[in-house]
């Protein structure tokens, strides 16, 4: 489901990916906040396959089948040139998007604590810590994972966050497909394009230090924005977000 999509034809739009076990629903805190700000901004932010009412099968799902989901969605809309803001898991998928839409319709792309394999690697290759543990064992059993328990969500996710936040977050977790988790990106038709990549400062899922390798995997970005707090900042800090996509979109 496409979400705060306010539109006319080939007009410029922030678009949002979302990253693995959430929806296009985990922006409207942002989006909110854009509106608030600047009404005449366009906004759109797609599901993935299986997400929402965005059919696809979790288990069977693949990068291609993602990147050719936000193409079409973005099209649909009717939106000419944008701005790719992606989360997390997204850092798969934006690279793709890039590709298909072509240099002349991105501006920038905005990774927000994105998971930036190395080429020919896997999500799952660089995950560390509780993440990883969880995230391997799923693997080898099933293609499709439930979203992460409450509790430790709370610990990776929400850290710092008030409780309403909190819950907002996992309210709107959902299942992952656990086979895109293993599937090697490739990166070798991604245009050059200006980028913009905010570290997630008190990040427990994507540390700061492992953010750094993710720039370095894409080969470096053009601009680097330290924010003080948790994975989930279009929930924590989407008033803060809001400004700073607001700055990239305008120039």
């Amino acid at each position: 489901m496409t979400t705060a999509a306010r539109n006319s034809s080939g007009q410029m739009a922030l678009v949002f990916v979302h990253g693995g076990q959430f929806t296009a629903t985990c922006w409207q805190p942002t989006i909110d906040a854009i509106a608030r700000a600047n009404r005449s901004v366009t906004t759109l932010a797609v599901d993935l396959p299986g997400r929402g009412d965005e059919p696809g099968d979790l288990a069977t799902l693949n990068i291609g089948q993602c990147v050719q989901s936000v193409v079409r969605q973005i099209n649909e809309a009717g939106i000419g040139r944008v701005v790719l803001v992606g989360h997390s898991m997204a850092g798969i998928t934006l690279p793709g998007v890039a590709a298909a839409l072509g240099a002349p319709r991105v501006e920038r792309i905005v990774y927000l604590a994105c998971c930036v394999p190395p080429q020919g690697k896997s999500v799952l290759s660089t995950l560390r810590g509780p993440t990883s543990w969880i995230a391997r064992a799923i693997s080898r059993s099933i293609d499709v994972s439930a979203p992460i328990p409450k509790p430790l969500a709370k610990w990776l996710f929400a850290n710092g966050m008030t409780r309403l936040q909190k819950r907002e977050v996992v309210a709107g977790m959902v299942p992952e497909s656990a086979v895109v988790a293993r599937e090697p990106v490739d990166r070798s038709c991604m245009p050059k394009l200006p980028t913009t990549w905010v570290i997630t400062m008190r990040d427990r899922a994507l540390r700061p230090a492992q953010q750094r390798e993710f720039i370095a995997n894409l080969g470096g970005v053009d601009e680097v924005i330290e924010m003080d707090t948790c994975h989930a900042l279009m929930h924590s800090e989407p008033t803060r977000l809001a400004s700073l996509l607001l700055g990239r979109s305008q120039r």
